[in-house]
């Protein structure tokens, strides 16, 4: 994808929410919340949504075995290709230590979650902090402000013109294998988008009435972005939130995979188990193909959810 088209896609999403009321005078949210209770696409996301985070609640409570008891050891023998499918006693059967692949899932949910989560909210706390800035600059400093923003908006630019993995992996393997690596790794990712898709928010609302009128009244400046603009432009950054969870989810999975992430193989992460289970793909696919089941539906679940909110959001798309 290219950065115009990177670009205009999070501009779009800005612009959608620039106008606060419809022609009928009911809130942009409560259209939208009127949409999304009719939208088959909302339902099924929310719903492996909800699934997904009370697996990873209560997972660890409800595993059948210990997630690193190698209780089976005995009977799993890798270095001849001779695993344990599933069975009644483990019903994803066993992975190449003799592991309850069932309770590793469940215990994984929680860490794949986490680590998601905690990406996110990297990327949108520091891109947030960068697109105030560089939105109120804009909006209301003057030559000054235009020209902080310009320079702001060309680092961005740079930052969203590299690949999103590539600059995860860059990051992840200058500071090291790690956990927290792959958290900041993931969320240094996402803070251009953050900070380009609140700024242009922020312009989109600059130009509204109660600015002028606030202006007009002798408010000072920092208290219009604060209490006025900010508020009214903070809607996109929520629906990307929930998009760029699932991409935090797939990225972090992939740096797992390759050998970026927590270093201790004993703790279940859906990642870090798609590629343990990788070197015996030929003897036992279906240990591959749970990890990487439950990260395709957890990460479908988040990019349906996001675009039916984007579409609920789209005045085009309203009847």
């Amino acid at each position: 994808m290219s950065l115009i088209t990177t670009t205009s896609k999070i501009d779009r999403l800005a612009q959608l929410t620039a106008k606060t009321e419809t022609a009928s005078g009911a809130s942009l949210w409560r259209e939208a919340l009127r949409r999304l209770r009719s939208s088959k696409m909302a339902i099924i996301g929310g719903a492996i949504i909800a699934g997904f985070v009370l697996l990873a609640v209560i997972g660890p409570w409800i595993a059948p075995h210990g997630p690193t008891d190698q209780t089976w050891r005995g009977e799993v023998f890798s270095n001849r290709g001779e695993f344990v499918g599933a069975r009644a006693e483990n019903w994803f059967g066993l992975d190449h230590l003799g592991r309850d692949m069932f309770s590793r899932m469940l215990v994984g949910a929680r860490q794949t979650l986490l680590v998601g989560v905690v990406s996110m909210l990297i990327g949108l706390l520091i891109g947030a902090v960068v697109g105030i800035v560089s939105g109120a600059a804009a909006t209301l400093g003057g030559r000054a402000g235009r020209r902080l923003d310009d320079v702001i908006m060309r680092v961005t630019d740079i930052l969203l013109a590299l690949p999103s993995l590539l600059l995860a992996v860059s990051v992840a393997a200058v500071m090291g294998q790690s956990l927290t690596t792959v958290m900041i790794a993931v969320g240094v990712v996402q803070i251009p988008v953050f900070a380009r898709l609140l700024r242009g928010s922020m312009l989109a609302q600059g130009g509204s009435d109660y600015v002028l009128a606030a202006r007009s009244l002798g408010i000072r400046k920092r208290r219009i972005v604060v209490t006025q603009i900010l508020p009214n432009s903070l809607s996109p950054v929520i629906v990307q939130a929930t998009l760029s969870l699932a991409t935090a989810i797939i990225e972090a999975a992939a740096l797992s995979y390759l050998g970026l992430g927590n270093p201790d193989p004993a703790v279940p992460e859906w990642g870090v188990m798609l590629s343990q289970a990788q070197r015996f793909f030929d003897n036992e696919p279906m240990m591959s193909m749970y990890p990487a089941v439950g990260i395709i539906i957890t990460a479908l679940g988040f990019t349906l959810l996001g675009e039916a909110m984007r579409e609920a959001l789209d005045p085009k798309l309203r009847g």
